[in-house]
């Protein structure tokens, strides 16, 4: 993808009629720069240089668009197949424990997050990372969009990363989240205590064909699993994650909860009573698809706004 940008500029310098120091000085940077770009050597374009590219050279926004692929290219490949997966995938089923995925980060939120990083490099690396992950997002709101189910541990929500202004607004993005027919949210309470997916993060990708990936992630380390065994058995675990989480219903209250600082957690109903509430949403499930306020949707119509 590099060369491919490379190429691209190289084109576009040459209708222009210019020569590469004098796209460096119109673009701020010197001319060595610019044939690093070309040539594909050295380091990779920022996103403010592609941006300063796309306007000197009149490109249409055609190398801002090319920018996150090259990007990527700096992640592991492991890391990239799974990003190059995850944008193809019919089903997204995702389980963190930490922070909220990514798919469902506001700006604020990923800036927060990803400025914890101890080997960041500066403001502007940061500033890359935070328009990469809002790019992913654009898929969510594509005719394509896969179907999202997440299930959030109940740290993700109790931790106010960024501060309480910034955990507050992401909270109300996960609401309005929820309320899409596409994405499922589910809560896992402290309470169900210990688990197999503890560690981090779980993904598992439906793709169009009919096969399946799982992506495992940590603080400091992923693993993509693509051997089909492997993968059936972290469906399992994600199963029972699910199985042991708060039906979406009761999840949105908690989400509520922390919402207005009820840090407690009260009134969590007990085990029983969330038991008893999920066979009654599986029973109702069969005749409408349950929303994020619980009532039941007949098949055939749609709700009003």
């Amino acid at each position: 993808m590099a060369a491919l940008f490379g190429a691209r500029v190289r084109r576009l310098r040459t209708a222009a009629g210019l020569t590469q120091a004098e796209l460096g000085d119109r673009t701020h940077v010197v001319s060595t720069r610019i044939t690093q770009i070309e040539r594909a050597s050295g380091a990779k374009p920022t996103l403010e240089l592609a941006r300063a590219l796309d306007v000197v050279l009149g490109a249409d926004n055609l190398l801002v668009e090319l920018w996150p692929y090259v990007y990527r290219e700096a992640f592991p490949d492991w890391s990239r197949k799974f990003m190059e997966y995850a944008e193809r995938a019919v089903v997204i089923r995702q389980y963190a424990a930490h922070v909220v995925p990514g798919l469902l980060q506001t700006e604020e939120y990923a800036r927060a997050v990803l400025g914890l990083d101890a080997l960041l490099d500066g403001e502007e690396q940061l500033e890359e990372r935070v328009s990469a992950r809002m790019g992913r997002q654009e898929r969510l709101g594509s005719p394509d969009r896969p179907e999202l189910c997440v299930i959030l541990d109940e740290a993700v929500l109790r931790r106010p990363i960024g501060g309480h202004a910034v955990m507050r607004k992401q909270l109300a993005r996960l609401l309005g989240a929820a309320e899409s027919r596409h994405t499922t949210l589910q809560v896992l309470p402290f309470d169900q205590g210990g688990h197999e997916a503890m560690g981090g993060s779980l993904t598992i990708l439906f793709l169009p064909d009919g096969s399946e990936v799982a992506y495992t992630e940590g603080s400091d380390y992923g693993q993509l699993i693509e051997e089909p065994v492997n993968v059936s058995r972290y469906k399992v675990i994600y199963d029972r994650l699910r199985a042991a989480a708060l039906p979406p219903v009761m999840s949105l209250d908690m989400v509520r909860s922390a919402m207005e600082g009820n840090y407690r957690g009260a009134n969590l109903p007990s085990r029983s009573d969330r038991r008893r509430l999920a066979q009654e949403q599986l029973q109702q499930s069969s005749g409408g698809r349950l929303r994020g306020g619980g009532r039941r949707v007949p098949r055939g119509r749609r709700p009003g706004p």
